[in-house]
């Protein structure tokens, strides 16, 4: 049957068919479960109370599900009409995975943990997601040249350090404390996303995975009827409000969440164009500008009601049109997470699901995402995409160090540098490596990979612009200000002139090498080989 018309004859654009429904529980099941782990770390890392969790934040999210998949709906269906075709696919879209983890344990909890007050980081998380969303919007019309100079090795780089030690190290503890409920999970979604078997019936393997999990949560006892008993007394119609003064509260104080925002935002409308590209290779050519200004729309208007979490553009557009999803199915997932978000539903799930069955999921995004980094860029950018990693791990462990002392009832300053020293622990300069973590490792990623291409020059740009974000803070410092990284500059400036001599003296010669080596581009994977499940 053929999906084009010609002629002046208009389509007949059916509002369902049967693809969407397989889309739509693919979809929606996923962002089921990141809904459910976004409220559970609201409520059990930052201790936001759960009326504001499921009264504010889980509306206001349910508004910014509703914008970008009502927009993106019209989007496809005005490109089926306009190519006369019945085969358009809508783009997906939800709560950003790897930016949900980062305003928690990047963002609030630091503020959380030195305040004592959950408020005070939930408004924080606000002022995070708005900048998100400026940088967003700003993207729609400058991103295409700052993707064009940046190595992609530096952009997945630095997305993979954020994976392997803020995504996928939390949820692997976590499983471990109940690992005859989590592992059998992970087993199913192992086989189930990284092979080519199918489970019985086509059920869908994170539904299969949860399911498993549950049961055997519940029939060994580690779930309570009494827990799920008072989560249902929650469940109550609530629709969100703006409430300036909130989030005016955290851009107070906006300066330390600059080094994390900015990064995180360039990488936002980064992916959000490889995205569209990935979804015109599978046949859909988007307005790339129209697809990142909802996206930047709806993390300004969620944060301004409340919500921490900015919204995606998620990956996987080719997966969910060769499911047979058209342009329709992210509408009602949409729709349906919205309507759970109003009704207060997911107190009621998070009771009724058991921990352990939800991070194996988690694990594996950590997982994919990790390893996208290393496969997607040229081989010979690993070593780049590694130094990426390294500042994210450092913040990590940073943050672990800290909190572990004052978990002890002390203080770095009372424990003293040589304190660490004796414990094998540097870490003094493992604050400082890991200080704006997102930042340093996409400067650092970008000088490796132009330095292994023999591209001395843009190397030693990347060089200066460090220089000049050490110098105020931005990267490798405990605090955003003047002259707060003077040695750090300096290290950065020095290696620029090393590279700025390097490029004087080989421009003869690495023009010659580079006219005979084939080009390295930043063009996005393959569409085709995209998994079906969106990840961010």
């Amino acid at each position: 049957m053929s999906t084009t018309k010609t002629g002046s004859e208009p389509i007949k654009l059916s509002w369902w068919v049967s693809g969407d429904t397989n889309a739509f529980f693919g979809l929606g099941f996923n962002t089921l479960v990141n809904v459910l782990v976004l409220s559970g770390l609201c409520l059990g890392v930052v201790n936001i109370p759960g009326a504001d969790v499921f009264g504010v934040i889980l509306p206001a999210l349910g508004v910014q599900l509703l914008i970008g998949n009502v927009y993106y709906t019209y989007l496809a269906r005005r490109l089926a009409r306009r190519e006369g075709r019945t085969d358009v696919c809508a783009m997906p879209y939800g709560p950003s995975v790897p930016h949900m983890f980062i305003v928690v344990f990047v963002i609030m909890l630091p503020i959380y943990l030195q305040t004592q007050n959950p408020i005070a980081a939930w408004t924080a998380g606000l002022a995070w997601s708005f900048i998100i969303g400026l940088i967003v919007l700003i993207g729609a019309f400058v991103g295409p040249y700052i993707r064009r100079y940046t190595p992609q090795a530096a952009m997945l780089g630095t997305l993979a350090g954020i994976s392997i030690a803020f995504i996928s190290m939390r949820p692997a503890a976590q499983m471990w404390e109940a690992l005859w409920i989590a592992f059998p999970v992970m087993v199913i979604i192992l086989i189930g996303f990284f092979t080519d078997l199918k489970l019985p019936g086509n059920i869908p393997v994170g539904l299969a995975a949860l399911l498993v999990g549950s049961a055997i949560g519940w029939i060994g006892g580690y779930m309570s009827v009494p827990d799920v008993v008072t989560a249902a007394q929650d469940v109550a119609l609530s629709l969100p409000t703006f409430d300036f003064a909130r989030l005016g509260e955290g851009l107070a104080n906006v300066a330390p969440l600059l080094a994390t925002a900015i990064p995180l935002g360039i990488y936002n409308f980064t992916e959000g164009m490889t995205n569209v590209e990935s979804a015109a290779v599978a046949g859909d050519e988007y307005n790339m500008r129209a697809i990142l200004a909802a996206d930047g729309f709806g993390a300004v208007v969620g944060s301004a009601l409340g919500c921490p979490f900015p919204p995606a553009v998620y990956i996987g557009h080719p997966g969910w049109k060769a499911a047979g999803g058209r342009t329709t199915y992210s509408l009602a997932s949409g729709v349906f997470i919205a309507l759970m978000c109003f009704l207060g539903m997911f107190s009621l799930l998070g009771a009724l699901l058991p921990l352990p069955a939800i991070v194996p999921i988690l694990l594996y995004i950590g997982l994919l995402i990790g390893a996208q980094a290393f496969q997607e860029v040229p081989k010979a950018h690993a070593v780049a995409v590694v130094f990426a990693i390294i500042p994210n791990i450092a913040a990590w462990a940073g943050g672990l160090m800290t909190n572990a002392v004052g978990a002890a009832g002390s203080t770095p300053e009372k424990i003293g540098d040589e304190g660490f020293a004796n414990a094998g622990l540097v870490y003094h300069g493992t604050l400082l490596l890991g200080g704006g973590a997102i930042l340093a490792g996409l400067v650092l990623g970008a000088i490796v990979a132009f330095i292994i291409d023999k591209k001395f020059l843009p190397a030693a740009v990347y060089c200066f612009i460090g220089a000049v974000l050490g110098f105020i803070g931005l990267i490798h410092a405990e605090q955003v200000g003047w002259n707060v990284g003077g040695q750090i500059s300096l290290g950065y400036l020095f290696g620029g002139i090393v590279l700025l001599a390097f490029w004087l003296a080989t421009r003869g010669s690495a023009a010659v090498a580079a006219a005979d080596e084939p080009e390295v581009t930043d063009e996005p994977a393959g569409a085709a080989e995209q998994p079906v499940t969106s990840t961010t």
